[in-house]
């Protein structure tokens, strides 16, 4: 049960609402039991006494006014316990979800390359949402079921303490011996029925994404083959658990059986030591109608295999040590940030150096270009700026300050980055450049998108367009014009970082961007990565990068009378 302790803060702060819920459903059971109860003393003694002379005397009335009572009260305390429950409970998996998308936001992107995205997926959704059956299927049954024996217990120990104790032993023991024994029944299949869900939704997501791609190579039957093999396994731990939660309450019934045949005898000889009277239908009915504190826990430990295991795959993130941890300081910083990295060296997983002992200085204002093969080290050294990792040796130091005692808010805001992968929402075309500069108003974005020659896409719904997931509806090219509008908005960042930008665009469309980024960041300071060498004596400096290193650095016209590495590079593209 360690694997739960993570998340017991999180029930303490909604405490109010979960201890409510387990009184009104406390409140319900014993309404419902003292319906079934009062109903079969008030049958009986209304039976006898129709063949007496009290018939004349017997108050029917007060028994009746209780039954109508207690019928509407188990109806509204039901519906009561339902309302306040679930919503303690949804309230409790909103902030769960935020609790652990807090956790994985700073594994972004050193660890959590660990993990796929469906499966972060369904740690985030199925896994969060088994969390719920530690509350409404566990403790809930547990605190109501306990509470609830010791006050029957106690109000037939008022009529005759032998029957009284005699059902309250039953009832405590099956109350102890039902979770542990289904438990254990269910575990093994509670962990791999956990499993087989998320390993379902890997594949499914796998063959949905790819779907396109394993047509044209002929393997799209083999991944539906997937799908439907660990569709199949799910099914079968379904089943299973459905057969042991039938099992379950099957044997409470037959124990529900024993134990009314047991008080019946233990009371044939009368209540109390009295002759034989209707007091004997009311403890009979009170045998039948406490197994009503037990049928919610019959099969509910049956989940608690699949809760553990579900706790386990989100406690690897949650306990998981963040990649980066930035300062939580603000600091007051020199309206100069001149950008220096000395002796930067970085590896991959403990691989060949992505960089090696890079030093480099940028003014603020310059314009410059890393430019070099795939597999340079130039996306590489953009992370380091942006500190999607620490350097394994060396420093990084923007105005002055190192990157790792920056506050994580100062540094996004004093940045503007243009990747190579162009993240697009699942929403509106508003959503998505809105997301640059909540302030900036329709006409900023029309204005924005027509910089950069997306004006086509004002059309018909214009910003209310819905983009879908991961802009399936844009070609390559208008994502990422799309990424150099949300740039252009973002006004306030005197950093420009430039990943590939005009990567995958036509020569007139990539000289249509080259002016505006020239016309815009005029004033920034611009770092802009590319492997093709068009425009760069635009730029105020070039640095050259081979194997992590940067092998020339300076001026276009520089480079070209060297007649050195760049010079080369220069001569084969022309």
């Amino acid at each position: 049960m360690r694997e739960l302790r993570p998340y017991l803060a999180l029930y303490r702060k909604h405490w109010f609402g979960l201890t409510l819920g387990m009184i009104l459903a406390l409140l319900t059971t014993a309404a419902s039991i003292g319906l079934l109860t009062l109903s079969g003393w008030f049958l009986s003694a209304a039976a006898v006494a129709g063949l007496t002379i009290a018939r004349e005397t017997f108050n029917y009335m007060l028994p009746g006014a209780f039954v109508r009572g207690f019928a509407m009260g188990r109806t509204a305390g039901r519906w009561g316990e339902r309302v306040v429950s679930h919503d303690a409970t949804f309230k409790l998996l909103t902030d769960l979800r935020l609790f652990f998308f807090e956790k994985l936001a700073p594994l972004f992107p050193g660890k959590a390359s660990d993990f796929r995205d469906a499966d972060v997926l369904n740690r985030l959704v199925s896994d969060v949402d088994a969390m719920d059956h530690v509350y409404l299927r566990l403790i809930s049954p547990m605190v109501v079921g306990v509470c609830g024996i010791a006050l029957l217990t106690a109000f037939l120990c008022w009529f005759d303490v032998t029957v009284g104790l005699t059902l309250g032993a039953i009832l405590m023991v099956l109350l102890i011996v039902w979770p542990i024994l289904f438990y254990k029944l269910g575990k093994r299949n509670g962990e791999s029925l956990t499993n087989e869900k998320a390993n379902l939704r890997i594949t499914t997501l796998d063959w949905l994404q790819g779907y396109s791609e394993l047509t044209l190579f002929g393997a799209e039957s083999r991944y539906r083959q997937a799908i439907e093999s660990a569709q199949w396994r799910f099914l079968a731990n379904q089943r299973y658990n459905a057969h042991l939660t039938g099992l379950a309450q099957a044997l409470m019934l037959l124990c529900n059986g024993w134990a009314l045949v047991l008080i019946l005898w233990i009371s044939a000889d009368g209540i109390g030591g009295n002759a034989p009277d209707p007091l004997i239908a009311m403890m009979a009915f009170a045998t039948l109608a406490s197994f009503e504190l037990l049928m919610p826990i019959a099969g509910a430990f049956l989940y608690l295999g699949q809760t553990l295991t579900s706790a386990r795959r989100l406690n690897d993130v949650i306990l998981a040590p963040p990649s980066i941890e930035f300062n939580e300081d603000h600091h007051s910083l020199s309206p100069e940030l001149d950008i220096t990295l000395e002796h930067v060296s970085f590896s991959y997983d403990n691989q060949s150096n992505a960089l090696e002992t890079v030093s480099c200085a940028i003014k603020q204002g310059q314009k410059i270009a890393i430019v070099g093969k795939t597999g340079s080290g130039k996306s590489t050294l953009l992370q380091m700026l942006t500190r999607s990792f620490d350097p394994q040796s060396g420093t990084v130091s923007i105005a002055g300050r190192i990157l790792a005692q920056w506050n994580e808010v100062q540094l996004r805001d004093a940045m503007t980055v243009v990747s190579q992968r162009v993240d697009i929402l699942n929403g509106t075309l508003r959503d998505n450049l809105l997301m640059a500069n909540p302030d900036a108003n329709d006409t900023a974005l029309c204005h924005a998108l027509a910089q950069v020659g997306l004006e086509k896409l004002l059309e018909d719904q214009g910003l209310d367009a819905w983009l879908g997931d991961g802009g399936r509806q844009l070609s390559g090219g208008e994502k990422r014009r799309i990424s150099i509008a949300r740039a252009v908005l973002r006004k306030s960042s005197p950093i420009v970082l430039l990943d590939e930008p005009t990567e995958g665009l036509d020569k007139q469309t990539e000289q249509q961007i080259m002016a505006l980024m020239t016309k815009q960041f005029a004033d920034k300071t611009v770092v802009f990565v590319t492997h093709r060498l068009s425009h760069l004596d635009q730029m105020d400096s070039i640095l050259l990068m081979e194997e992590g290193q940067i092998v020339e650095q300076g001026t276009h016209a520089e480079l070209l009378s060297t007649r050195g590495r760049y010079f080369q590079l220069n001569q084969s593209l022309t």
